[in-house]
C-alpha cells in the first residue's frame, strides 16, 4: 500500500486503518469470541515433560496455540518472562510468533515508555524487528514519549489507562476531580496520529464497574481487558459495561488458561478454560 515514494499515502493509510478495524471485528463475529490469551510463559511453571525439549518455552507455548486459536482473536505475550531468559527468551519469543495464525492480532505486553528518540527504538523493535501488531504503552511521559509509536500506521497502540493491580490507587485516582486515568484517557485521544482504531486503553477487569465511565470518554477505542480468570475479573460484567457496538474489547485471561493443566494434556486443559471464558462472551458477541 506504498506510494511510488515508498511512503504511504492518505487514501492508503485510510484503508489500512479501515481494514484493520473491520478484519478484528469479522474475528470477532466469526469465532463469537472478545478473548486475548497472554502467553506469560515461566519455565519453572510448565510441564517437567517439557524440560526434554530444545526449547521448552517454545514447544509450550505452540501447544497452547495450536489448542485455541479458533477461540482467540488475539495473543499477549509478555515481554518480561522472555526478556528473563536472555538470547534464548528472545529466540523463544521470536519462533513462537512464527506458528501463531496470521488471522489473530499478536500484542507485545512490554509497557514501553520514554523520551521520544528511546522509544522510537523500541516502536522498531516491536513492529519492525518482531512485527507485532500491537503493544502496550505506559503514558507518564506523554505525547512526545508516544507519539513514536503512534507513527506506525499499521500498528495499534494500547495506553495503560485503569490498571487492575492493588498499586493503581497510588496515582491512578488522584486527584478526585478528575482522575489520572479520565485525564489519559481524553487527552490521548487529541495527539496528533490517534484515532479510535488504533489507539487503544489498557483497563483492568477488575475495575469494572468504571467501564461503563471509560467506554462513555472513549467510545470507539478497543479496550485491552486483563484481570479475568486468576485475577477474579467477571466476564460478563466487562461485557455489559465496555462493549460498544464492534466489540471493542479485548478480554485478556494469562494463567488461568495456560496453567490450567500441569500434565502431559495441559493444552486440552488450556483449551477446556479458554472454552469458558469463550462461551461466556458468546452471548453477548451474538447480538452484535
Amino acid at each position: 500500500m506504498s506510494d511510488k515514494n515508498g511512503g504511504i499515502s492518505l487514501v492508503n493509510l485510510a484503508k489500512i486503518k479501515l481494514v484493520k478495524a473491520e478484519f478484528l471485528f469479522q474475528q470477532v463475529r466469526q469465532k463469537k469470541s472478545l478473548l486475548c490469551i497472554g502467553l506469560d510463559t515461566d519455565p519453572q511453571k510448565i510441564p517437567s515433560h517439557l524440560h526434554k525439549e530444545a526449547d521448552p518455552v517454545f514447544a509450550f507455548n505452540k501447544a497452547i496455540v495450536e489448542a485455541t486459536h479458533d477461540l482467540a482473536i488475539a495473543y499477549k505475550p509478555n515481554i518480561a518472562f522472555y526478556e528473563a531468559q536472555g538470547p534464548k527468551g528472545w529466540e523463544s519469543l521470536a519462533r513462537t510468533l512464527e506458528v501463531i495464525p496470521d488471522e489473530v492480532m499478536v500484542i507485545a505486553d512490554a509497557k514501553r515508555g520514554d523520551i521520544g528518540n528511546t522509544s522510537r527504538m523500541y516502536a522498531q523493535t516491536f513492529f519492525e524487528q518482531y512485527d507485532f501488531d500491537a503493544i502496550t504503552v505506559a503514558p507518564y511521559m506523554g505525547s512526545d514519549s508516544v507519539g513514536p509509536f503512534l507513527e506506525f500506521e499499521e500498528k495499534w497502540v494500547f495506553l495503560l489507562g485503569l490498571t487492575s493491580n492493588p498499586g493503581a490507587q497510588d496515582f491512578q485516582f488522584f486527584p478526585e476531580t478528575q482522575p489520572l486515568y479520565q485525564r489519559v484517557l481524553t487527552t490521548a485521544q487529541t495527539w496528533p496520529k490517534a484515532t479510535g482504531t488504533e489507539l487503544g486503553f489498557v483497563v483492568g477487569a477488575t475495575k469494572a464497574e468504571k467501564l461503563q465511565e471509560i467506554r462513555a470518554l472513549a467510545p470507539e477505542a478497543w479496550l485491552l481487558v486483563p484481570g479475568v480468570g486468576a485475577q477474579g475479573g467477571s466476564v460478563e460484567a466487562v461485557c455489559q459495561h465496555g462493549m460498544n457496538d464492534r466489540g471493542g474489547l479485548l478480554i485478556n485471561s494469562s494463567r488461568g488458561i495456560i496453567y490450567a493443566g500441569k500434565e502431559a494434556d495441559f493444552a486440552e486443559q488450556a483449551r477446556k478454560a479458554a472454552r469458558k471464558l469463550q462461551s461466556q462472551m458468546q452471548p453477548f458477541v451474538e447480538k452484535l
